[in-house]
Formats: C-alpha cells, sequence, structure tokens
C-alpha cells in the first residue's frame, strides 16, 4: 500500500480511457458535425509504428489530423493505428495511448496535454516551470502537474 494517492497516474489513466472511447465511437459512427482532432504524438516511443520517412522527418513528436480524409481506424486497448494521407500518399500509423502527448478537438475548444511520457510505474522528471497548467491548484505544487487541458491558441490558424 502506498502512503499517497498516485493523481498524477490517476489523471493519465482516465485522460487516455477518455480518447479510447472518443476513437471507439470515431471508429463505429465517423467523426460527427465539425469535430476533428490534432493528436501529437512522441515518434520516438519504442511502440510507435510509422514509416521511416515520417520518423526522420518528425524527430522527436508529430502532429497528425483527423478530419477530411482519414480510413481503416482501428481501436485498441493500448493504442490505434490509422491510415492517413500525406500528399497524396496514404501511410498507416500505429500510435500507442503511452506516446500521445496533446489531444485537441478545436470544434468545441477542447484538448488534453501530457506532461511527462514516463511509464505508469513513475519517476516521473519535473515539468519545467514554464510548463505550469492555465489554472492552478492552490495546494499543488507546480511540478506536480502531470496532466491538464491545454490552450488551443497555438492550434488556431
Amino acid at each position: 500500500m502506498s502512503d499517497s494517492i498516485d493523481y498524477g497516474k490517476l489523471m493519465h489513466r482516465a485522460m487516455r480511457g477518455l480518447i479510447h472511447e472518443v476513437l471507439t465511437d470515431v471508429a463505429q459512427n465517423g467523426l460527427p458535425g465539425d469535430h476533428h482532432f490534432f493528436i501529437t504524438f512522441d515518434t520516438h516511443h519504442p511502440e510507435v509504428d510509422i514509416a521511416d520517412w515520417l520518423t526522420d522527418r518528425y524527430p522527436g513528436e508529430m502532429t497528425v489530423v483527423m478530419q477530411n480524409w482519414y480510413d481503416d481506424l482501428d481501436v485498441r486497448e493500448d493504442g490505434f493505428s490509422v491510415t492517413l494521407n500525406f500528399g497524396d500518399a496514404p501511410e498507416r500509423l500505429n500510435i500507442p495511448f503511452d506516446s500521445i502527448r496533446t489531444f485537441v478537438d478545436p470544434s468545441v475548444e477542447f484538448g488534453l496535454r501530457f506532461e511527462s511520457q514516463d511509464d505508469e510505474d513513475g519517476d516521473d522528471d519535473p515539468t519545467s516551470p514554464d510548463d505550469g497548467p492555465e489554472a492552478d491548484f492552490e495546494d499543488a505544487p507546480e511540478e506536480q502537474h502531470d496532466a491538464e487541458v491545454v490552450s488551443l491558441d497555438r492550434f488556431r490558424k
């Protein structure tokens, strides 16, 4: 039994569950209305499976958009696979939920950001003071924030 509740770990699990549920619904029913997603993920995560040229072009992280054209969305417990179009070249991507850094639906101004990509067992590095949340909890030190709602301004055109 632990001496404390690991809220960061619990929040990450809940946020990944939300992404899983949303993508499962989209796989079954398609994107409703104006909904679309910007999904940023760590291209060096060991379970990410994308074309070598994409890893070379996007070292570190990559943002994909699921909006007008995507195909064969397959959602699993640990992640999802989807075929996206890159300049008229369809590519299959396998993205584990653990590799996701941000998940944004700008149509409804909703976004999630994962502050750390460490495993579920802990060993989290503290986040940079500049990475603090939009709204802070008074009793929680800033470096303990592992997950938060992300501002959508960086995704606006």
